[in-house]
């Protein structure tokens, strides 16, 4: 053991270690520095702990010198493995805290700054301990490289371990702590939330498919990606792999593009229809027509574009995509709106009260109202307009701002952190909100109100529909709606047909009255386009019931009632009855042309009134 003692690697070790507990406050006498000389003297220092096992390092850290060794890691001098940290609670954080004192102190006043409570500030000190531990590098020294990798590894671990709750746990902590990492200015890269990183299982999937294929459809896709926002990529890139493994294992005999025949399409579309969603259900309509739709663009500008591996003929066909419903915006009605803002006014959210008023009250989209930055609002003169940045049809407007809405936002600024470094408006715990929190904010005041079903986007249908019943104009509304063209704003017309409504009730009361003691209405109870609808009517009037041919389709019994004996004309119908002659003559209709003929004649030969 005096051997062993003059050990000057573990020497080193026990004098650093009596430094770092004298600079953080703990007592440093002999009679923790004098185990802590042993544990190394018996393990053989950083490099003997080291070289165990991790079922090994695991046996002597369960011991009362565990300290020694969260010391070692906290302060780099060993570089643990993935698997250690993961089993069991190693009071790492605690250590790595008195360890990185200034730091720590750092970390935790930014959590609090970001509606971080102190308990869980701390749960995701420990997670950025261990990442930094695995990373070898001090956690004020991170990077979003560093914390990217290590994070990766922890994840692997615990998976290995079967800690399937182990992992939510690591990615729960993790998930804010990148976030105060970041407005701590320590990463790089503002937070978000990852998927699973699919690319290996793409690329082995698109290597399974014949090469010839692969390469024709990938390169359909690289292509699609220089002019198409970057959000519609996936779908067009999954859409295409789905098809060829489809292919590859329904039809190993198409080796390209110019191999497809009809006969494949048609398979691939019973294919489409009848597989299941990921709840185990069918595929919706609108979902099946996406799917088809972005098969047959490719097939279509493969063929034009003529290359060397192209359709050889047309393979699909507008029939081929479902035709999809074209329902009227969906809105609430003025008693339910009145409900819900009385709910979003009397909430204790105040983001639910922002959202719901700002959405039914500007008619946003929720994308729209999610990209707002904190310099959205301008001054123009004495009013203040809101700036709604590029969104959905790649334009961006201003549209006016009410006082109260004015007021709603300077009340959210002065409530935001300080210490922010993203110029978003909305922000919750240092990330930004969502459309899934937008939609559940939405809803719970709606619940609140005794409403149900109700989403961000009827409140725009909400808006437009008062707007246009109270008389504000189509182009206005466009406007204000942030509308391309105004077919798309001309779908609130149907909703609100003022002309039918005031015509309907314009006689209603006649109608009523006319239930109570029937009697011939007067003239005068009928509105201009309802008498223009009956006298219209009365000129196509039939026996029992009415022709509603359009006025430039043929008829083949053009001349039916002509021919009737009972039928009568005078001497003022003689202008029709000869265009109808020269019809009859122009389409050869021999029959037709003696019946109008006989009609003109008896005519001519009446006596004429003196």
């Amino acid at each position: 053991m005096a051997r062993l003692a003059r050990d000057p690697g573990v020497e080193a070790l026990v004098a650093a270690y009596r430094a770092d507990l004298v600079a953080a406050g703990h007592f440093a006498e002999n009679e923790v520095t004098s185990p802590a000389r042993a544990f190394l003297l018996r393990i053989g220092g950083a490099a003997g702990w080291s070289r165990l096992s991790v079922e090994e390092q695991w046996r002597v850290s369960e011991a009362r010198e565990s300290a020694v060794v969260m010391w070692m890691i906290a302060s780099g001098h060993v570089r643990p493995r993935p698997e250690f940290l993961v089993r069991g609670c190693q009071p790492i954080g605690k250590v790595s805290a008195w360890v990185h004192g200034e730091f720590h102190e750092r970390f935790m006043a930014t959590a609090a700054g970001l509606g971080f409570s102190p308990k869980v500030a701390e749960l995701q000190w420990w997670a950025v301990a261990k990442v930094a531990a695995v990373a070898g590098v001090a956690p004020g020294k991170l990077t979003r490289a560093k914390f990217d990798t290590a994070s990766r590894k922890l994840f692997d671990a615990v998976r290995r371990y079967g800690a399937c709750s182990g992992r939510i746990t690591l990615s729960t902590r993790l998930y804010g702590a990148e976030a105060t990492l970041y407005h701590a200015g320590v990463i790089d890269g503002a937070p978000r939330k990852r998927a699973p990183n699919q690319a290996t299982l793409r690329q082995q999937e698109w290597a399974s498919v014949p090469a010839r294929l692969a390469e024709t459809l990938q390169g359909y896709v690289e292509q699609m990606r220089v002019t198409l926002r970057p959000n519609s990529m996936p779908h067009i890139e999954r859409t295409l792999r789905e098809f060829a493994l489809w292919l590859r294992d329904e039809a190993p005999e198409i080796k390209a593009i110019r191999d497809l025949r009809r006969a494949h399409i048609e398979r691939y579309k019973r294919h489409v229809a009848q597989k299941p969603n990921r709840r185990g259900g069918r595929l919706s309509k609108r979902t099946i027509a996406g799917e088809l739709s972005t098969l047959r663009i490719c097939l279509e500008r493969l063929g034009e574009w003529d290359g060397e591996d192209a359709p050889t003929r047309t393979l699909m066909f507008p029939g081929d995509v479902p035709k999809l419903d074209d329902p009227l915006p969906r809105f609430i009605d003025d008693g339910a709106a009145k409900k819900l803002i009385q709910a979003a006014r009397a909430t204790d959210d105040p983001f639910a009260r922002l959202a719901v008023e700002f959405l039914a009250r500007t008619g946003l989209r929720r994308g729209e109202f999610l990209d707002l930055k904190i310099d959205s609002v301008v001054q123009i003169g004495a009013a203040y307009w809101l700036h709604v940045p590029l969104g959905k049809l790649r334009t961006d407007r201003y549209i006016p701002l009410h006082p109260q809405l004015k007021e709603l936002l300077d009340e959210w600024v002065a409530s935001r952190p300080a210490n922010l470094r993203e110029p978003w408006l909305f922000m919750d715990h240092g990330r930004r909100v969502g459309p899934e929190s937008v939609r559940k904010a939405i809803q719970r005041v709606a619940k609140d109100a005794g409403l149900e079903n109700v989403t961000p986007h009827q409140l725009r249908h909400t808006l437009a529909t008062q707007a246009i019943n109270r008389g504000m104009s189509l182009e206005a509304i466009a406007a204000l709606l942030g509308h391309k063209s105004m077919r798309m704003t001309m779908v609130y017309a149907k909703v609100s047909n003022r002309t039918v409504a005031e015509e309907y009730f314009k006689v209603s009361e006649q109608v009523e009255a006319l239930y109570d003691a029937p009697k011939q209405l007067p003239a005068e109870a009928e509105g201009s386009e309802m008498r223009k609808l009956r006298s219209e009517m009365h000129r196509r009037m039939l026996g029992n019931g009415y022709c509603a041919r359009p006025v430039g389709l043929d008829c083949h019994f053009e001349s039916i009632c002509e021919s009737c004996v009972y039928f009568q004309t005078t001497l003022e119908f003689r202008p029709t009855l000869k265009r109808q002659r020269d019809d009859a003559a122009e389409k050869g209709q021999v029959a037709r042309l003696k019946i109008f003929d006989g009609l003109l004649d008896r005519l001519d030969a009446q006596p004429r009134a003196s």
